[in-house]
């Protein structure tokens, strides 16, 4: 309710520029179709760099409670699936996403796991076009896992080797193909981790897709 009589009061603005508007069309228009990022590891695509109007929108929506970004944001993934060359649906027909795990105080912090929001968000966009899609909430950080922002890519990686894990009952079958999202990708460093994590666990990962890339060397 309050944030409703904010809304009247305060009426929203683009995270990304400051135009009236939850999330103006010239910022979105700077996500273009997914490419391929250079980081080791299963194919990684993103759709675009984390600077500017995506950097911003991304922190709005994963830091500072902008939780109406979560359609646009996840829509635009959803819609960048088809666009992934590896990305499959399994045998019945059916897209399964798997979320990229957040630190539970993150988590708690933000109100629930932000990069779920995105997966259903864009779970809803293929299914409005009539297309199946599965979002397995398969994986969770252990307690203990630092927050990975300033970390160098051996620091990542030791940081989360043996702190993800899989949630048993959030996994889909064994055999399946996913599409693991995630909203930046660095190293690759959590990706890798987690393929790593689901493939133990007879889950193959097809393709990483992230909104965007904070790689150095970004692009194939």
């Amino acid at each position: 309710m309050l944030t409703g009589l904010l809304d009247l009061v305060l009426p929203p603005r683009c995270a990304g520029c400051g135009a009236a508007g939850a999330c103006c069309a010239a910022c979105i228009a700077e996500f273009t179709a997914p490419r391929r990022v250079r980081v080791p590891g299963r194919p990684v695509y993103a759709l675009a760099e984390y600077q500017g109007a995506p950097r911003e929108l991304v922190l709005a929506f994963k830091e500072r409670g902008r939780h109406d970004l979560a359609g646009r944001l996840g829509g635009l993934l959803g819609a960048a699936l088809a666009a992934v060359p590896e990305a499959r649906a399994d045998a019945g027909g059916t897209w399964w996403l798997v979320p990229a795990p957040s630190r539970r105080s993150a988590s708690r912090r933000r109100g629930g796991e932000h990069v779920v929001r995105l997966a259903r968000a864009a779970a809803a966009v293929r299914a409005a076009e009539g297309v199946p899609v599965a979002v397995a909430p398969a994986l969770e950080l252990a307690a203990g896992t630092r927050d990975s922002v300033g970390l160098a890519a051996a620091a990542r990686r030791a940081n989360l080797a043996g702190r993800v894990r899989p949630r048993p009952e959030g996994l889909p079958p064994p055999g399946t193909p996913v599409v693991l999202l995630d909203d930046v990708v660095t190293t690759g460093a959590t990706a890798a981790e987690c393929a790593r994590v689901l493939a133990r666990a007879g889950v193959r990962v097809a393709a990483v897709l992230a909104l965007t890339s904070a790689a150095a060397q970004r692009w194939w």
